[in-house]
């Protein structure tokens, strides 16, 4: 994880930001060992704020989103650990200044003591999701538009190359408002090989719908790399939810492109958890439709605790638990049961 602290992104130059963080951070350790990086500046403020068992390092970055910036993690079937850095532009220049983001994929590679493998095209952990068995997930509307000269063909034998993949199923459009431009982990996730966990709305008056079912549509006719077909469960969207006025103008405007108006609808949505050892950790957003989301995800994870957080003051930055975190298998990690 990174800490959050750029105040032109995270109101209130970022305290609530920064308690939310070290809660998700919290949780995550009561499961598995964590990491998270902070700024020179930050570092004895986040130290203060996290648990001993959390290890805080020095890292200085641009903002805090690990799954985007960070490596993306492979292993192979002797069980080594390597990386993978994708090209990094901001999300399409969501922000002027990026340079310290590009060089967090390597300094955590460094820290880690894995080889890196440079992917010569623009992407973000948040924009693909594998069912670790050779399945990539992603969208049109992310990945076409992150590389204009890029064909759909000539990206799937990227993904292919840089993931050990088999076969990539493109979904169209991401969740509504998703300044991201459409990150698959918003929309659609693998619970396990063969089963996908889908952002739903029953609303025939919400954009959402639409853009679900056309998701709904494409995994349903689709077959995963070991040609089985999907089983896609539907999880209910939270909200619609929208920026108030008073979280708005806690914003400072500074370097960012990106601009908050009171009124804007938030990218909300329950696919964005964090799978851990034995847990799963859910983003708290609405109280209207949280337990409904935990119910199911119990159905779905039977073996798994449900851990809920909340999760606003992180939505409110353009992200969610998935976004803020990067999974780092063991080292000497082998092909396990896909629902452990």
């Amino acid at each position: 994880m990174l800490w959050p602290e750029r105040p032109d992104n995270w109101r209130r130059r970022a305290e609530p930001a920064q308690q939310a963080f070290a809660a998700v951070a919290t949780a995550i350790a009561r499961f598995e060992p964590v990491s998270i990086g902070a700024s020179a500046r930050q570092y004895a403020r986040a130290r203060g704020a996290l648990p001993a068992a959390v290890r805080v390092v020095e890292l200085s970055s641009d903002d805090a989103w690990m799954r985007d910036v960070g490596p993306s993690f492979v292993v192979n079937a002797a069980g080594a650990l390597r990386g993978v850095h994708w090209r990094f532009n901001a999300w399409g220049g969501l922000y002027r200044d990026f340079r310290r983001d590009q060089a967090v994929a390597h300094k955590v590679l460094e820290i880690a003591g894995c080889e890196r493998y440079c992917a010569p095209f623009i992407n973000e952990g948040g924009a693909i999701h594998v069912d670790g068995q050779g399945t990539v997930l992603v969208t049109e509307q992310c990945l076409l538009k992150r590389n204009p000269s890029l064909s759909r063909g000539r990206l799937e034998a990227l993904l292919e190359r840089y993931l050990g993949a088999k076969r990539v199923i493109w979904l169209g459009e991401g969740v509504i408002d998703d300044e991201t431009s459409g990150h698959v982990d918003n929309l659609a996730c693998f619970a396990r090989p063969g089963e996908v966990c889908l952002t739903w709305s029953d609303d025939p008056h919400d954009p959402q719908q639409r853009v679900s079912k056309d998701a709904w549509e494409r995994l349903m006719a689709a077959r995963d790399a070991r040609g089985r077909r999907l089983v896609v469960h539907k999880l209910p969207s939270p909200g619609p939810l929208y920026m108030t006025r008073r979280e708005a103008a806690g914003v400072v405007a500074d370097h960012a492109i990106r601009r908050l108006r009171a009124g804007q609808r938030l990218a909300g949505s329950y696919v964005n958890f964090y799978l851990a050892n034995g847990a799963l950790i859910l983003p708290l957003l609405d109280a209207s439709t949280d337990g409904a989301a935990r119910r199911l995800l119990r159905r779905v994870f039977p073996r798994r605790r449900i851990v809920g957080v909340p999760a606003r003051e992180i939505l409110l930055g353009g992200g969610d638990l998935h976004c803020i975190t990067q999974q780092q298998p063991k080292r000497d990690a082998r092909r396990r049961r896909a629902d452990q």
